[in-house]
This record gives structure tokens, sequence and C-alpha cells, in this order.
């Protein structure tokens, strides 16, 4: 699932890079990290960090609009200092350039990514749990128990001779009533972990929302843009006017896109995850009684005697 991720992730960012680069070329340069910053922001939240998709993509728009102001809107502006850049970030959540398209974008990847966060800490915790249970730890009566069952036979020179079905269920029982107190807690993971990948599949699905980032902030741009005027006439009052070269004029062409190539590889990617999900969670319900039946489980095979009439039930072969 992770691979599948962040083979996503790395697709969408690619993605989003490609846009600049076609259409913004003035500011794809620098458009690079910010790009960046979003898209391991987003990685972190899925896998659990105390972030918020929210932060992530508001700190990308506050780092995007001083490259849209001086490379698009008003292009002739030689000298942005950091101060003049400073001014640019924390003017952007008072003017709001980008209009609804920012708080769309935070509101479509919230309700996808959640789904996303919520079965990777699920997948994490049901990883905890097994390696828990991987070496249970058995208590002296257990110990005694299970040689007597293995062993004692032995004594009286009985090797070939197996426990009895009934008995060795009573031992394993007993040695894991611990484990099995696992079950009920187990059997509601699997089902939350079904819900999830329901989830992630219906409204709240990763893929088109991740695809759908590209979209989102050629739109924001190009509402920038077109709204160029009245941002630099804001801006001139809030932060001043900076240098400028003669002669260049203050707008630069809008090119709209209507699409970034990279559909095939997209396709591949979403296939690739809503077939891991299938497989994962038809697998994960066979597993919904495995707490409840361990014992059965230990139970079965070379260790008992099942075909025959003859086994050994603690005491004696019967």
């Amino acid at each position: 699932f992770l691979e599948a991720f962040e083979s996503l992730l790395r697709f969408a960012e690619n993605r989003t890079s490609s846009l600049f680069e076609t259409a913004y070329r003035p500011m794809a340069k620098e458009a690079a990290e910010p790009v960046k910053e979003l898209f391991t922001d987003i990685s972190l939240y899925i896998l659990g960090a105390e972030t918020t998709v929210e932060s992530a993509v508001l700190r990308f728009f506050d780092s995007l609009f001083p490259l849209v102001y001086s490379r698009l809107i008003n292009p002739g502006i030689t000298d942005l200092s950091e101060d003049y850049t400073e001014c640019l970030r924390l003017t952007r959540q008072d003017i709001n350039p980008f209009g609804h398209y920012s708080k769309n974008m935070v509101t479509e990847l919230s309700k996808s990514l959640w789904a996303s966060r919520m079965l990777s800490q699920a997948l994490s915790l049901g990883i905890e749990v097994i390696n828990s249970t991987e070496h249970a730890a058995l208590s002296k009566e257990c110990s005694r128990a299970l040689v007597k069952m293995q062993y004692c036979p032995h004594c009286q020179g009985l090797t070939l001779i197996r426990p009895c079905v009934g008995y060795c269920l009573n031992v394993m029982r007993g040695c894991l009533a611990s484990v099995a107190e696992l079950d009920v807690h187990w059997r509601e993971f699997i089902s939350t972990l079904e819900y999830l990948t329901n989830e992630m599949a219906a409204s709240h699905e990763l893929e088109m929302a991740l695809s759908g980032i590209w979209s989102s902030i050629n739109e924001a741009i190009l509402h920038a843009q077109l709204n160029g005027p009245q941002l630099s006439a804001t801006v001139d009052k809030v932060c001043g006017q900076p240098k400028q070269q003669e002669g260049n004029l203050s707008s630069a062409n809008i090119v709209p896109v209507k699409e970034v190539t990279g559909t095939q590889t997209f396709v591949m990617a979403h296939t690739s995850l809503n077939n891991r999900r299938r497989e994962f969670i038809s697998y994960m319900k066979r597993s919904r009684t495995f707490y409840a039946s361990i014992a059965e489980r230990l139970c079965d095979g070379d260790l008992v005697m099942r075909d025959s009439s003859t086994c050994w039930n603690g005491e004696d072969v019967v």
C-alpha cells in the first residue's frame, strides 16, 4: 500500500511540475520547491504525521503568490527582496488572490486523504498487534502442560503416540487464553479496514484527488491573472511599489491549460491501488477468526492423532 501511495504521489507531483514547465515557464524553476514541499507534506500526513491538509495547501499558496505576482501579473519586477516577498505571502491571506480554488483544494484533499491516513495508521496498528503476539509469553503452568502433552508418553516408550485432539485443544486454549482475548478487537479491526477501503474506493478516492491537484492550481493561477489589476492596486497600498524594468507591461499572457500528459501512467497507478485494495481486504477477511481459532489451528495436522483410535490423553493411551 505504501508503495502504491508513493507511486501516486510521485505521479501527481510530476504532473503538477509539468503544468509549470508547460504553461508558466517564467516561474517554473522557482515553483519547483513549493511543489515539492506540498507533496512532502501530503505524504507525511498520509503516514500519520501531526500536520493538516489545510496547513500544507495554504502554505503552498502562500509561497506561490509572490511568484505569480512577480512573474505573471507584474513580470517587470526586478527587485523581489525577502521583505517584499514576505509581505506578499502575508497579503495573500487577506486579499485571497486565488479565489475559492485554494479552499476547494483544501476541502477535496482533506476529504480524500483522511481515509488514506486512517488506513495507513490502521495498517501500522495491525502490524504492532501481530508482532506483539508473534512470541507469546508462556506461563509456567502452560510450559508444564505442553511438556506433559508432548513428551510424557515417551517415558513409557510410546514415542509414536500423539496427543488426542480434545486434550490438545484444552492445553492450547489454556496457554493462549490471553491471545484469544484479542478476537473481538481483531474482528472490529477487520471491519474498520473494510470500511476504510470502501471509503477510499468511493467518495474519498485518493487517486482522483491527487490527480486533480494540478487542475486546481492551474485554475487558481488563472483566477489571479484575470484579477491582476485589482491585486496590483491592493498590493501597492500594503507592500509598496517594487522596482520594475521600464517598458515592460504589467500583465503576462494567460495560457489556459486543458490537460497535462501522463493519463496512461495515472490509470496504471489507479488500477494498481484498486487491485491491491481488493486483494488485501479479501485476504484480511479470511483472517477475521484468526485469534479465536488459533488453538484449533495449532492442534491441526501432524501435532495430534486424528485418524486413529489410539492417542495420549495426558494420563494414558486411550
